[in-house]
C-alpha cells in the first residue's frame, strides 16, 4: 500500500514531539535518530500495514526497534492512522478513546 495515505492523531504528534524534546535535552543526536526511526518505522508499516500484529480495539502495533516506544495504529478507508507513539512504560492502553 505504497500509496496510501497516512495521518497522525494530534495526540500523537505532541507525543512524537514530546519525545523529540526529551531526547534533544539530553543529546541532539538520539533526538535525530528518534524521529529518523519514527519516520522509517512508518514507511515500513505503509508499505504493508498487515504484516504488523493486531494489538487492541482494533489497531495493530508496531515496536521501534532501538527506542522504547510502539507505533500503535489502525487502517481504515484506505488511510493509515497513527493513533499513539507510545512510551512502553506508559500506561497501557491510555490512547483507547483515540
Amino acid at each position: 500500500m505504497p500509496n496510501v495515505r497516512i495521518s497522525f492523531h494530534p495526540a500523537a504528534v505532541a507525543e512524537v514531539d514530546a519525545a523529540v524534546q526529551w531526547y534533544a535535552e539530553r543529546s541532539p543526536v538520539a533526538a535525530r535518530a528518534f524521529a529518523a526511526e519514527v519516520n522509517a518505522c512508518v514507511e515500513r508499516v505503509r508499505e504493508a500495514p498487515e504484516r504488523w500484529p493486531r494489538y487492541v480495539h482494533g489497531t495493530r502495533r508496531y515496536l521501534l526497534p532501538h527506542f522504547p516506544y510502539s507505533l500503535v495504529y489502525r487502517v481504515r478507508n484506505g488511510e493509515l492512522e497513527i493513533v499513539a507513539v507510545a512510551h512502553h512504560r506508559r500506561r497501557p492502553g491510555y490512547w483507547r478513546s483515540r
